[in-house]
């Protein structure tokens, strides 16, 4: 609406519109029981108006390139945020003073060619995607469990004794069902609950309630700080379980977007590099 967009009431919108129309001597609006649409003054002057915004918003881009600093929309996975890249932030800003971030957590995917974001970190099988995508990282699949449910973990010898436990997948199940496929565990058989975002899945298996599939850089800090433990030596990297980077190619800000890019790579592969362990 209008009205939120100016951040104003819609009855205030309505008393600036009367007056616009008493200066111009003219309705711009024709206005019916149930709707409203332009007269056709009101379609001539929409052209000008909107050729006038036009011209402020660009030189609103105008003066802030000047000052050096550019403000990127970052559309990304609510885990991703919380687990891997907020506490990494500081080292960007840091190389980057002049780049703004501004993260949207969401499991909405954001079309960027629309300008719904300027980057999108997204998580699965993108590498077939028509908008241009950058593999930063493909995920180490392990399953995870709290210490309390793990034991001595004597009851943890093959895949297979996984069956006596609770499985918790994310909505999109797809992490278990890569692993299950290249451990040959057989997941139809097991007791599954599913929850809408990895999020609640990782605080599930952290509560004791049963068995997540971890994302090696998403859990390796609650492994260190031993609040999670695998119970299986073998994990699973592969390119439909991996992560990347949506963006508009024609962007005028893709300088900023790819130094942004280039880093999130570089700092996921280091991650990766130290959260793998024995592949299938």
């Amino acid at each position: 609406m209008a009205g939120e967009e100016l951040l104003i009431t819609q009855s205030a919108v309505s008393h600036h519109i009367k007056q616009l129309e008493s200066a111009l001597g003219t309705p711009l609006f024709r206005r019916k029981s149930k709707s409203i649409e332009l007269t056709e003054a009101g379609t001539m002057f929409l052209a000008t108006v909107d050729e006038a915004f036009t011209v402020l918003s660009e030189g609103t881009a105008r003066v802030r390139s000047r000052s050096g600093q550019t403000s990127l929309r970052v559309s990304l996975l609510p885990s991703f945020a919380a687990n891997w890249l907020v506490n990494r932030l500081g080292s960007f800003l840091k190389s980057y003073p002049a780049i703004e971030l501004e993260l949207d957590p969401t499991l909405r995917i954001v079309d960027v060619g629309r300008g719904e974001a300027d980057i999108a970190i997204r998580f699965g099988d993108f590498g077939g995607s028509k908008q241009s995508c950058v593999h930063l990282a493909n995920e180490d699949l392990s399953p995870v469990l709290s210490p309390a449910l793990y034991g001595d973990g004597s009851q943890f010898q093959s895949a297979l004794d996984l069956l006596n436990q609770e499985i918790l997948q994310a909505k999109s199940g797809l992490e278990w069902q890569l692993w299950s496929e290249a451990a040959g565990f057989p997941l139809e058989r097991a007791k599954q609950t599913r929850l809408t975002d990895y999020n609640i899945v990782l605080q599930a298996a952290l509560d004791g309630q049963g068995v997540a599939m971890g994302r090696g850089l998403l859990v390796r800090e609650h492994i260190r700080a031993g609040r999670l433990v695998r119970p299986l030596s073998a994990s699973l990297s592969s390119q439909k379980a991996a992560y990347w980077a949506a963006f508009d190619p024609l962007s005028k800000k893709l300088e900023a977007i790819e130094a942004f890019v280039a880093w999130l790579k570089n700092e996921m592969t280091l991650s990766a590099q130290r959260t793998s362990g024995p592949i299938f």
